[in-house]
């Protein structure tokens, strides 16, 4: 017993401990995990602004319109819990965000037929929340990774990952990924016509 107990404190003096070290990780996935999804909300407020003001100018655009409200309500009914999120849950989540992105991207090609629009000051100020929330987002997903990797390699990786192994039986936590919609965009350079 005595000698197990020796064994036991052996190995988690020498894998530096990983007792403070995997918890903090873990904690730091779920705040950048919280981040992300304050970030898409953020996105989703601003959402009906931008469709109000863009109905006043192109009433007959409606099933744009339609389609980004549809498509934001469709994001917002999909939530995530950072401390149980699962490699489904993230998927789901991220599809569901992706199809908001490609709604807006319709909406904001519909400003371009109106130069009235693209001049409203409202809407530029709109267009520019947007795409200071969109470079949010892409900052917060990029902590939310990096958070990942931090912590999966303490999981992972000896020597903490013999703590892990001992004491909190941590699985390896799944990476942010893009829908399938967003890598065939990916994959597809835009078309650019003058």
């Amino acid at each position: 017993m005595r000698s197990g107990l020796v064994i036991l404190f052996s190995v988690l003096f020498l894998s530096g401990c990983g007792m403070q070290s995997i918890p903090t990780a873990k904690n730091d996935v779920e705040a950048s995990l919280s981040e992300v999804t304050n970030q898409y909300k953020r996105r989703a407020d601003l959402i009906p602004n931008l469709v109000a003001t863009v109905q006043g100018y192109a009433k007959h655009e409606k099933e744009t319109l339609e389609g980004v409200t549809q498509a934001r309500a469709q994001a917002t009914q999909v939530t995530i819990d950072p401390s149980k999120a699962t490699p489904e849950q993230i998927q789901k989540y991220s599809q569901a965000q992706g199809q908001l992105s490609s709604a807006l991207g319709r909406l904001l090609m519909v400003a371009e037929k109106y130069p009235d629009l693209k001049a409203d000051q409202n809407f530029r100020d709109l267009q520019a929340q947007l795409e200071g929330t969109e470079n949010r987002i892409t900052i917060a997903r990029q902590r939310y990774i990096e958070s990942v990797k931090q912590f999966n390699n303490l999981v992972t990786v000896p020597p903490t990952s013999w703590t892990n192994s001992i004491l909190y039986h941590h699985e390896k936590l799944p990476q942010w990924d893009v829908s399938a919609d967003e890598k065939t965009k990916i994959e597809k350079p835009p078309e650019v016509k003058f």
